[in-house]
């Protein structure tokens, strides 16, 4: 029996200059929830917690964001997380997938200030909430491909 027959989840990740957050998506890949931030910046180690994640939680994906400025075009961050998904592609045994993931962190922002989290508590699970809007994102437009396919569009 192939193990990853039985994966179903996707597992989104922030990754910033001092941490990662880490999404989920629910088994139904309808829903993303955050679950937690990683400290590590090593490249080594973080992969080696990323891996463990991926098992522990029988991910069948990784979606990495790839920050991409106003016009689409990568700038030095993108280079950086880069590397990081160089890492990822040659340490785990499931794909890993870029996601655009512009002003995903000030819509995270916006989100905790509209839910009056103070700013220490904002600083504790941004990165998580900005995994879960990249996370949710890719989820919402599987979704909507699906509903396309499952559409005829030609009338009778």
């Amino acid at each position: 029996m192939d193990l990853m027959e039985n994966r179903t989840r996707i597992m989104a990740l922030d990754i910033g200059s001092k941490r990662t957050g880490v999404a989920l998506s629910d088994e139904t890949l309808l829903f993303a929830s955050p679950l937690m931030t990683l400290e590590e910046t090593q490249l080594k180690p973080w992969v080696s917690k990323v891996k463990n994640l991926v098992e522990e939680h029988q991910v069948a994906k990784v979606l990495v964001g790839l920050p991409l400025n106003q016009f689409g075009e990568e700038g030095r961050d993108a280079l950086n997380i880069r590397k990081y998904i160089a890492a990822l592609q040659e340490g785990l045994s499931v794909p890993v997938i870029e996601w655009d993931e512009r002003f995903t962190t000030a819509q995270a922002e916006r989100t905790l200030i509209d839910a009056d989290v103070s700013r220490k508590g904002r600083k504790k699970v941004i990165d998580q909430i900005a995994a879960c809007i990249i996370l949710q994102g890719y989820l919402d437009s599987l979704k909507f491909n699906r509903d396309l396919e499952s559409n005829s569009w030609e009338q009778d």
